[in-house]
C-alpha cells in the first residue's frame, strides 16, 4: 500500500510540474520571435516526454497489479518466505536459490504467463529490477496474448 501511495503522490508532483513547464514553454511561444518560439516548442518537448513516461508506467503498474490480483485469486503467488537479513534486505542466497527454481519453472512452460510472472518476482527479490522488468513485461504480453518476441 506504502507503495502505491509513493506512486500517486510522484505522479501527481510529475504532472504539476509537466503543468507548470508547459505554461512556461507557452509564455515563450507567445512572446513571437523566433527564438523565443524555438526555446519554447522545445520546452514544450520535455512535458511531452514526461507524460508519455508517466502513461507507459502507469499501465504497466495497474497490468502487472491485475495479474498479480489474478494469481492470487488462483493461489499461485509466490509466498514471502526468504530469509532476510538483519536490515529487512531479503538474504542473497536465499533469493539466488528461489530464482534458479522460478528460471527452471519458466524453462519447462515459457509460454505460461504465471511462471513469467513469477520468474519477475524473483528476478526483483535477487535485485535485478531491468530484468524483473522485462520478464513482467513478457508476463503481461502472454497474459493479453500478443506476440513476444
Amino acid at each position: 500500500m506504502r507503495a502505491k501511495i509513493t506512486y500517486l503522490i510522484t505522479a501527481a508532483v510529475l504532472v504539476v510540474y509537466f503543468v507548470l513547464v508547459g505554461s512556461r514553454g507557452l509564455m515563450l511561444i507567445q512572446q513571437g520571435t523566433p527564438i523565443t518560439v524555438t526555446f519554447g516548442l522545445t520546452v514544450l518537448i520535455l512535458p511531452g516526454i514526461g507524460v508519455w513516461f508517466l502513461w507507459k508506467n502507469t499501465q504497466f503498474v495497474t497490468r502487472a497489479n491485475r495479474l498479480a490480483a489474478e494469481l492470487d485469486a488462483e493461489g499461485g503467488l509466490p509466498v514471502d518466505d526468504l530469509a532476510r537479513t538483519p536490515g529487512g534486505r531479503i538474504d542473497r542466497d536465499a533469493a539466488d536459490a528461489a530464482f534458479a527454481l522460478r528460471r527452471a519453472e519458466t524453462e519447462d512452460s515459457p509460454d505460461d504467463w504465471r511462471c513469467w510472472f513469477r520468474l519477475a518476482v524473483a528476478y526483483h527479490d535477487a535485485r535485478d529490477t531491468p530484468r524483473a522488468r522485462k520478464a513482467m513485461q513478457r508476463a503481461i504480453a502472454l497474459h493479453a496474448g500478443r506476440p513476444v518476441h
